[in-house]
């Protein structure tokens, strides 16, 4: 049968590579951003509770009623924002479909969106398969911040949206709240959507402050607020994330979204409400990941790589400069094969493949892990 492929260029991601490189050469994986230790007691006997009482069959196609108002508190909470848990509030099948779904309900053939370079390798995808264009800005070398210049001077009547993405994977900076301003300078009075990947809300260090689209009067009104309870809890394999947005824009979300999952896994929504309804379940999870990187910070001091101010996320990038004239890439495959450390190489995230020789390494892991990983580290 001849095929003709809708994404030709497109082959298997990175992460799954270097995992599956990472098991083969029985390394240490901080290359995809998952734990290695589990998640709460209390949630798995959330889950079991709901499992073994029955809630076994479709879920409301929208998400529990019992999640979404969850989800409705934390963002008020946080941010001080009202969604109405009926209407403008969905639970989706992990963020990835989300970002998807947002994308296929509103870029037709031709439409242009902005993308922000280093960018996540589900964005531009999702965006050629639904006929669109990706338009990329390059975020500054020295520090990943928006050159908001730059992305004037790329939009044009084509432009249908914007895709940000705070905290910022890979390289864990975050939109000041000069962002949001300009951000809001450049949609006003226009008809762009704003798409907003907040998977790593509740991971901002040092004292700062996440700025949400959920805190912006006008942002909201044309944004789609994406996340996932998967970073927050521990359960990036339960694949279960939300989206927020006004009910003219879900509206068209959930056309395509009943059609795409139709429903999300019945029990643990209702297992994750509960949860939740504990706040310091997602208010001290920036205390624990600032430790987890400064303990990574701390055992990896004395190595030849030079770590970059993260503020978010819990990805730290490290420069080999004075290390190694290798691409990122040959020396990702490297160090997993002869050292049996696994990381991601940080070109795979342009489109150009700009190699500025940074690795990014994942430190959502065990004390122990991250005492060996550093080991290996400091003796390359």
């Amino acid at each position: 049968m001849k095929i003709k492929s809708k994404l030709p260029n497109i082959g298997t991601t990175i992460f799954t590579t270097m995992s599956a490189l990472a098991r083969e050469h029985n390394a240490i994986n901080l290359s995809q951003g998952f734990p290695d230790y589990d998640c709460s007691p209390k949630l798995k006997e959330a889950a079991t509770h709901y499992i073994n009482t029955g809630y076994n069959q479709y879920a409301p196609m929208a998400g529990t009623i019992q999640l979404r108002e969850r989800v409705a508190e934390i963002i008020s909470l946080s941010y001080g924002s009202n969604y109405d848990p009926d209407s403008e509030i969905t639970i989706t099948a992990g963020a990835t479909q989300a970002i998807y779904t947002a994308i296929a309900a509103f870029i037709h053939k031709g439409d242009e969106v902005i993308v922000f370079e280093p960018a996540y390798d589900c964005y531009v995808p999702a965006i050629e398969v639904h006929g669109g264009i990706a338009v990329y800005s390059q975020l500054k070398a020295n520090d990943f911040s928006i050159n908001w210049e730059d992305v004037r001077k790329k939009i044009t009547q084509k432009t249908k949206a914007i895709l940000i993405n705070s905290p910022h994977n890979p390289s864990g900076t975050t939109i000041t709240a000069k962002d949001i301003l300009e951000l809001e300078k450049i949609i006003s009075g226009s008809n762009i959507l704003v798409i907003s990947d907040e998977v790593y809300e509740h991971m901002v260090f040092d004292g700062e402050t996440h700025n949400s689209v959920a805190k912006s009067k006008i942002l909201k009104q044309q944004s789609i607020l994406i996340s996932s309870f998967g970073k927050t809890i521990h359960t990036t394999g339960w694949k279960i994330g939300y989206v927020a947005a006004p009910k003219e824009i879900m509206n068209e979300f959930r056309k395509i979204h009943q059609f795409l999952v139709f429903v999300v896994n019945h029990p643990l929504q209702l297992a994750i409400a509960d949860f939740l309804a504990d706040k310091t379940n997602y208010t001290e999870l920036k205390k624990f990941y600032q430790a987890k990187r400064d303990l990574f910070l701390k055992l990896t001091a004395s190595s030849r790589f030079v770590p970059l101010k993260t503020s978010g996320t819990y990805f730290q990038l490290m420069s080999y400069k004075n290390l190694s004239d290798e691409s990122d890439t040959e020396l990702a495959i490297r160090l997993t094969v002869e050292k049996k450390l696994a990381t991601i190489p940080l070109s795979v995230f342009y489109s150009e493949k700009t190699d500025n020789k940074l690795l990014r390494f994942c430190f959502a892991k065990k004390d122990e892990t991250l005492e060996k990983a550093a080991e290996i580290i400091c003796n390359i």
